[in-house]
């Protein structure tokens, strides 16, 4: 199965893409935010063209599972794509994927502008990584 994972921001919202067998996940690319209706013309267009089977979106709960006022966006964010797309949209609880995609892109010495561009997709691979592995271990895969 494949799939689109998003991590999705104000400014900017990082994509990555499993394999077509769903076990490996890949930066994507960075959509640098215009007006809304821009942002899912452009993720309906990859979806389509790519023949993603199931979307994975992250949800930042707080350490308690608390929501925040970035998960009611995220929420209004999944029902308005799920208006626009029969593929399954799943949400996962993404608690500092951003932080520990940074320190990942800084351990391979990613820095600067390179850093800026690369983190929302890498925060992207981590929640597809994510949902993909707990599909692996409950004998989805």
């Amino acid at each position: 199965m494949k799939c689109l994972g998003i991590d999705f921001g104000l400014k900017r919202v990082g994509l990555a893409v499993s394999d077509p067998q769903g076990k490996m996940a890949f930066p994507l690319k960075t959509i640098h935010r215009g007006t809304r209706e821009d942002l899912f013309n452009e993720i309906i267009e990859i979806i389509n063209s790519l023949g993603i089977e199931a979307i994975v979106l992250g949800l930042p709960l707080g350490p308690e599972g608390q929501e925040s006022l970035s998960c009611r966006q995220i929420q209004n964010f999944r029902i308005s794509l799920e208006r626009r797309t029969a593929v399954p949209v799943h949400i996962i609880n993404e608690a500092c994927t951003s932080h520990e995609a940074e320190l990942i892109l800084k351990g391979r010495g990613v820095r600067g502008k390179n850093l800026k561009d690369q983190l929302d997709q890498a925060a992207a691979v981590l929640i597809l990584d994510s949902f993909l592995a707990g599909r692996q271990s409950a004998g989805e895969g």
